[in-house]
């Protein structure tokens, strides 16, 4: 793994306020997975789930979805991989909470439509919370969903931040295997 640019200043957090972070998007995506919105140091660095102690990337590793654990830096490198990453909402806060209902319906809608665009085998929401709001179904758990997302099966997986102590890495790496392999036979069945 390549080493890390200086971790972000006071200063550089507090201008990363509604900043946002580009997508990445791959041709012929296999998983297109969906933050919440983007943290500050997210978006001070640039990168999708860059804040360390965020558990994304170890699980994406410990899930098959990557050779081996990839830093926040090496993001690109996931479009070879036929994976791509935005947001439910594009804009960056200090904590999610900070989101209002309405806002998430409204990124929602966003999200929907590049799910049309895009055409992932299956969007992957990382957090229920926001999926529950997007879609109004109150009891969705974690896992595949009985309706699809943008024309695309939906899948929910727990948020990985360091902060979620129900799910410990064992159990986000048991998730994201089952995503991976559920999602790796889907793609190939719409290959034909």
């Amino acid at each position: 793994m390549p080493p890390s640019p200086a971790k972000p200043t006071k200063a550089q957090l507090q201008a990363a306020y509604n900043k946002t972070v580009p997508d990445i998007v791959p041709d012929d995506m296999v998983v297109l997975f969906a933050g919440i919105n983007p943290g500050l140091y997210t978006a001070a660095i640039g990168r999708h789930f860059g804040r360390p102690g965020n558990r994304f990337w170890p699980a994406l590793h410990a899930g098959g979805f990557t050779p081996r654990l990839f830093s926040p830096y090496e993001s690109d490198l996931l479009l070879d991989l036929h994976l791509g990453v935005t947001n439910v909402v594009a804009r960056a806060t200090a904590r999610a909470d900070e989101l209002t209902d309405d806002e998430l319906r409204a990124g929602g809608k966003i999200l929907a439509a590049k799910v049309q665009r895009w055409r992932p085998t299956v969007i992957a929401f990382v957090g229920i919370g926001p999926y529950r709001v997007v879609t109004g179904d109150r009891r969705a758990g974690v896992g595949l969903q009985a309706a699809p997302f943008g024309g695309a099966p939906a899948w929910v997986l727990p948020n990985p931040s360091g902060l979620n102590a129900h799910y410990q890495p064992p159990a986000l790496a048991k998730l994201f295997r089952e995503l991976r392999v559920w999602a790796n036979k889907q793609h190939r069945r719409r290959q034909g």
